[in-house]
C-alpha cells in the first residue's frame, strides 16, 4: 500500500532548504516603539503649533505646523507599514509584504512635495501683500517646536535600517529647519518689525525640504519599480554570466531587490549540453554570490538550439 503524499502548506512552500537563498520575506527586529513615541510627541505639538500659527498670523509657523501634521501622518503610515511588512508570506502574497515600507515612504514623499508647493504659493502671496505677524509668539512656540523636533529626530535615528523610518526622519529634520526658520522669523519681526522675512524664510525652508525629500522619493520609487539594486551593474552581471565556463549565451535576465538589501536574479542560460547543467549552475551561483552579492538565483538552462531542461 502506498502512502499518500501530504498536501503542501504555505509554510512548506516558503521554506528555505540547504542551498536555497536565505533572503527574508518579512522585516523583523525593527522597533515600533520609536515610531510610536515620535508620533505621539509630533501630534501633540502639531495641535499646539497649528493653533498658535493662526493666532500669530505667521506663515513660517503655519508652515512648520503643517509640516508637523505631515510628519504625524508620515509616522502613522510608517507604523502601519512596519506592522504590515512584518507579516509572513501567505497563499495570496507569496513574496510577503516587505514592499509596504517603500510604498509608505513614496506616499510620504509625495505629501511633502504637496506641502512644499503650498508653502511657496503662500509665501509669494505674503511677499506681494505683507501681513502683520506676532513675532513674540512665533519666537517662543518655534523654540519649543525645535526642542520637540530634536527629541523626535534622536528617537528615530536609533532605527535607521528602515527606508520608511529614514523617510520619517527626513521629514522631522526638515521640520527642525522649519522651526529654526520660524525662530529667526519671530526674532527679526519682534525686534525690527520687518514682516517680509517670514515668507522669505518659509521659501528657503521649502527648498531645503524639497532637496531632502527627493532622495527618499527616488529610492522608494526605484525599489517599487523593481529597479536594479544600487551597487550592482546589470551589464556587468550579464557579462560575468556569459564568461562562466560552459555558458554560451544569456537572455531574459532580470535583477531586482527581493527585499531591501537582498538582490535577486532570474534568467535563461544557453549551454552546450544539458548534462553540464549541474556543474554550470554551481559555478554560476558561486560567482554571483562572491562577485555581485546575489544569492537568490533562479535560472533556466537551454541547450544550444533552444531546447529547455
Amino acid at each position: 500500500m502506498s502512502s499518500q503524499q501530504a498536501e503542501p502548506t504555505t509554510e512548506h512552500l516558503h521554506a528555505h532548504l540547504d542551498g536555497d537563498a536565505q533572503h527574508a520575506h518579512t522585516i523583523e527586529g525593527r522597533s515600533q516603539l520609536a515610531l510610536g513615541v515620535a508620533l505621539g510627541m509630533t501630534l501633540l505639538f502639531a495641535v499646539i503649533e497649528v493653533v498658535t500659527g493662526f493666532i500669530s498670523n505667521s506663515l513660517a509657523l503655519i508652515s512648520d505646523a503643517g509640516h508637523m501634521v505631515t510628519d504625524a501622518a508620515a509616522l502613522g503610515l510608517a507604523l502601519m507599514a512596519q506592522a504590515i511588512a512584518s507579516r509572513p508570506p501567505s497563499h495570496r502574497h507569496s513574496f510577503g509584504f516587505v514592499r509596504a515600507e517603500a510604498l509608505a515612504a513614496f506616499v510620504n514623499s509625495l505629501a511633502m512635495l504637496a506641502l512644499v508647493a503650498w508653502i511657496v504659493w503662500e509665501a509669494v502671496q505674503r511677499l506681494m501683500h505683507p501681513e502683520a505677524v506676532q513675532g513674540g509668539v512665533v519666537l517662543v512656540v518655534a523654540a519649543i517646536g525645535a526642542c520637540i523636533n530634536l527629541l523626535v529626530a534622536w528617537v528615530l535615528s536609533r532605527d535607521n535600517a528602515s527606508i520608511n523610518t529614514r523617510a520619517a526622519l527626513v521629514n522631522v529634520m526638515g521640520d527642525l529647519l522649519g522651526s529654526l526658520a520660524a525662530i529667526a522669523s519671530g526674532a527679526i519681526i519682534y525686534f525690527t518689525g520687518w514682516v517680509r522675512v517670514d515668507p522669505i524664510l518659509s521659501i528657503f525652508v521649502a527648498l531645503l525640504i524639497l532637496r531632502s525629500t527627493s532622495g527618499i522619493l527616488r529610492e522608494s520609487y526605484h525599489f517599487l519599480m523593481e529597479g536594479v539594486p544600487a551597487g550592482i551593474d546589470y551589464l556587468e552581471v550579464g557579462a560575468s554570466l556569459k564568461a562562466v565556463d560552459g555558458v554560451l549565451d544569456v537572455h531574459d535576465l532580470h535583477v531586482w531587490d527581493m527585499s531591501p538589501g537582498h538582490p535577486a536574479l532570474i534568467g535563461h542560460l544557453e549551454i552546450a549540453s544539458l548534462e553540464q547543467w549541474p556543474a554550470v549552475l554551481a559555478a554560476v551561483r558561486a560567482m554571483l554570490r562572491e562577485k555581485h552579492g546575489i544569492d537568490h538565483v533562479t535560472l533556466q538552462p537551454e541547450a544550444a538550439g533552444g531546447k529547455s531542461l
